[in-house]
């Protein structure tokens, strides 16, 4: 393995209620591989999503995305036993993606929703978050994270609504929202 290039990895947490959390991770990325440094997005509850970012991604330097879920919201509770058994292995290979020092940052983007549906153990990303390689940079998107990850994490961003164009009955825009 060669060299790390971030000698010290942090912890970083987006999470509220405001749209921009997706977003963030990916500005980071975007600076990340710009700059040289190896970055892996695993998304959580977003595979089979039509997602704007999917159509580009495979054209940048340095990262890889690997997207998860069923290609619906979740909306039942308890969550289906389908939607458990995909956010398991979800994150089985976020362990396993972090564990390599292979990659300089990782993503986890809906992490927090993947835990606030009891579909993982806040447990789990703890141990996840408490064995990183020192040098990986790791980022944990999605509303309602838990405050034992707020606590822990070295960077915490709340996205607070103020006003959005749904409240107007504007419906998600293509290239926008999605």
């Amino acid at each position: 393995m060669s060299r790390p290039k971030i000698e010290r990895g942090l912890v970083q947490v987006y999470t509220g209620n405001g749209k921009g959390k997706t977003s963030a991770a990916f500005g980071l990325a975007l600076r990340a591989i710009g700059r040289g440094l190896k970055v892996y997005i695993i998304q959580f509850i977003k595979g089979g999503f039509d997602y704007g970012e999917l159509y580009v991604i495979d054209r940048l330097p340095n990262l890889t995305l690997k997207a998860f879920g069923q290609g619906k919201f979740i909306t039942e509770f308890p969550p289906s036993s389908k939607d458990k058994e995909i956010a398991k292995e979800t994150l089985q290979l976020a362990k396993e993606v972090v564990q390599s020092g292979e990659y300089d940052i990782v993503i986890l983007d809906e992490i927090n929703v993947a835990l606030s549906l009891h579909l993982i153990k806040t447990e789990e990303v703890i141990e996840l978050i408490k064995n990183k390689p020192k040098h990986v940079e790791l980022v944990l998107t999605g509303r309602y994270a838990p405050k034992e990850i707020i606590e822990i994490a070295d960077l915490v961003t709340e996205m607070k609504e103020i006003k959005h164009p749904f409240q107007k009955g504007i419906p998600p825009r293509k290239g926008i929202e999605y």
